[in-house]
């Protein structure tokens, strides 16, 4: 479905990726993991055409990112970012019916099965009671699930997401995470997000692909193939326990300190 050839890209600062070759199948989860600065949020931006490579192409089903407009990426992928800033203050419900506007005739608004969508989704993301508030008034993590609604709202085939869970509180963490396994499962949705929480990744993910410090493929393939404490070791800098869940049987990691003093 998505595929990068050769990708290269630089900061002035320096080079992120060089030479990435990677095939993200239709109805995957894959979560992308490294340190802070390897390039994850650079890959996402890369992978729809936000930034331009310095060399190689991303394709979507077969034509180049570069050929796709606007309108057609957004009719292909929602994305949830790391951060928002919201400058004017419209209501939850608006800013989650902009969802909506990719599928919308140029002349025409939205449809009764439009709203119909965007009160299933408020319930969904259980942002009913926020439907009516400024979004300029929510807290980080009431912020971040009206955004995550806005893109459930899109109905894409794709979802990209930077850290979208990061913000929520833990109950919301777990909804918000067995709603995107329900969409991959029952929708066949291609999940690719930025995770920090590796156990996470390890729970929800059908491959992890994990960068070095340097934007280098570390490893890539099966959460229990790339979740080592030796990958873990030689990417983060720290000594970890990888355990087995008893209740789902993924990887579990227990850090138990720096593997070098940084002191």
């Amino acid at each position: 479905m998505i595929r990068a050839e050769g990708l290269s890209f630089s900061y002035p600062a320096g080079e992120v990726f060089c030479q990435l070759n990677l095939e993200i199948s239709a109805g995957e989860v894959l979560a992308l993991v490294g340190p802070n600065g390897c390039g994850k949020s650079t890959f996402l931006k890369l992978l729809r055409g936000v930034l331009k490579p310095s060399a190689g192409q991303v394709f979507w089903e077969g034509r180049p990112v570069s050929s796709l407009s606007r309108r057609e990426m957004a009719q292909r992928v929602a994305v949830v970012a790391q951060s928002h800033e919201i400058f004017f203050a419209y209501t939850v419900r608006e800013l989650v019916a902009m969802g909506r506007y990719p599928h919308c005739s140029l002349w025409g608004g939205l449809s009764r099965a439009d709203h119909e969508r965007i009160e299933q989704v408020l319930e969904m993301t259980d942002i009913v009671h926020l439907a009516t508030r400024p979004a300029t008034d929510l807290s980080g993590g009431e912020l971040q699930r009206v955004m995550l609604a806005r893109a459930l709202v899109q109905q894409t085939d794709v979802l990209l997401l930077d850290e979208a869970t990061s913000h929520l509180d833990l109950i919301h963490r777990l909804t918000m995470s067995d709603l995107l396994q329900k969409l991959n499962r029952e929708q066949g949705t291609t999940i690719v997000q930025v995770l920090h929480d590796l156990d996470l990744a390890a729970q929800t993910s059908h491959r992890v692909l994990m960068f070095s410090a340097t934007g280098a493929v570390a490893a890539i393939g099966a959460p229990g193939e790339v979740l080592t404490a030796d990958n873990i070791r030689s990417v983060f800098g720290v000594e970890v326990e990888v355990g087995v869940s008893p209740v789902s049987g993924v990887a579990r990691i227990f850090p138990i300190r720096p593997a070098r003093s940084r002191f």
